[in-house]
């Protein structure tokens, strides 16, 4: 604080101007106090690995039956086998599909691949291996980092639920494939924690590296923005040179990569988005999505594309619930807002929307705030009827439907 007339940013206060010790720590007595981040993540943090690892093997038991490889499944589908050609040859591949498209390689961001091509450097392994412990290893961390948001936000009892939730959307099995989401989502959480703890050099620096991984990894930028924004109107400006330096740099990766690709195509401001447009991604502000939704009800549709819409919408349902329930502070409410906005926009892959939407997890806080209050045989209810949803809804993703996740 600085003095009675310092200036506060709507919705701020609570958070940004709170003393240094998370509220879910005073609640949760002296005892509580004295353990460590990881220590009282650990809970939640089962309760996720018992989650994914049911669902792996609901996934390992209907392929094997249908005479599938599961590894295959999760280490070589759709984007998958993108990242692992980049990471192996680098950036230069371009395949023409049906309707014009032009599907080049630089639509996908670069970090992830190398990350990939680090593994396969010091370990006998193959790309699609080395993806997919990339992304066990994120969805750990990123589930630590989600936790550690919910406390921070409504104590240890919400985080916990938080987690698990997450880890039981029906697109979840994402999170234990070769595909970039657990690791936008790791270096996101982690950046919201760090705005939540006002470490601005961290936030700053996992920012720029949610950025490069992944092209919605701008709302994490976003996300820093709005809290030096409010650190600096409430200080009228006088902020150190961290939260100036916060806010420069947080967009850095994703311009980089941006500009790197406009550069490479001959168009430095226009180049990337003419890649996306070449795969049908472009944002319209949600009217190609419309009429595609349109031509759906009118006719008959594939079981994917109705849940797509299904979660779409309930994800929206679920940001005006924040907003007006939850009053998140001014980084978690821009994360999620980018990420929702991204994502009903956004035109091409309808299907493939709830992907878009997994890291944005604070759309789940109304939810997980309402199944602690809730009696403990209806929390069950619910918990258990999402855990079917997800296992099943991830076999029948990656071994049944003829569409792209």
């Amino acid at each position: 604080m600085i003095g009675p007339r310092a200036r506060r940013c709507t919705l701020s206060a609570e958070t940004l101007d709170r003393p240094a010790a998370p509220p879910a720590v005073v609640r949760s007595g002296p005892r509580a106090r004295d353990r460590g981040p990881l220590r009282r993540a650990v809970p939640a943090l089962g309760l996720f690995a018992a989650a994914r690892l049911t669902g792996l093997l609901v996934l390992a038991l209907w392929a094997r039956h249908s005479g599938r490889s599961p590894r295959a499944l999760l280490a070589t589908s759709w984007d998958s086998r993108w990242y692992a050609e980049i990471a192996a040859h680098g950036y230069g591949r371009v395949l023409h599909g049906a309707h014009g498209m032009v599907l080049d390689d630089l639509a996908f961001f670069p970090l992830y691949p190398a990350l990939v091509r680090a593994v396969t450097t010091v370990l006998p392994v193959t790309g699609g291996t080395a993806g997919l412990l990339l992304s066990w290893l994120a969805a750990g961390a990123a589930a630590w980092g989600v936790y550690l948001v919910g406390e921070r936000l409504r104590g240890r009892r919400t985080a916990t639920v938080l987690v698990l939730l997450w880890g039981l959307l029906p697109h979840s099995v994402v999170l234990t494939m070769a595909y970039t989401e657990p690791v936008m989502t790791a270096f996101a959480a982690w950046a919201l924690y760090a705005l939540l703890t006002r470490r601005w050099p961290a936030a700053a620096v996992l920012a720029g590296l949610a950025g490069l991984t992944r092209p919605n990894g701008m709302a994490v930028a976003a996300a820093v923005l709005a809290a030096a924004g409010c650190e600096l109107w409430r200080t009228r400006g006088r902020s150190g040179p961290r939260v100036w330096a916060a806010g420069l740099l947080a967009p850095a990766g994703w311009l980089s990569y941006v500009l790197w690709v406009g550069v490479r195509k001959g168009d430095p401001l226009g180049g990337y988005f003419a890649v996306q447009s070449g795969w049908t991604s472009r944002f319209d502000l949600g009217r190609g999505s419309l009429v595609f939704v349109r031509d759906m009800l009118g006719g008959t549709t594939q079981f994917g594309f109705a849940m797509a819409l299904l979660i779409t919408g309930a994800a929206v349902l679920l940001f005006a619930l924040l907003v007006c329930g939850e009053r998140p502070p001014p980084p978690v409410l821009a994360y999620a807002a980018v990420l929702v906005l991204i994502a009903v926009g956004g035109s091409g892959f309808f299907e493939s929307k709830p992907r878009f939407l997994l890291p944005a997890f604070p759309l789940l806080l109304p939810l997980a705030a309402a199944l602690t209050k809730a009696r403990p045989r209806a929390a069950i209810l619910v918990v258990a009827a999402l855990a079917g949803l997800s296992f099943c809804y991830g076999a029948y993703a990656l071994t049944l439907a003829r569409m792209a996740i």
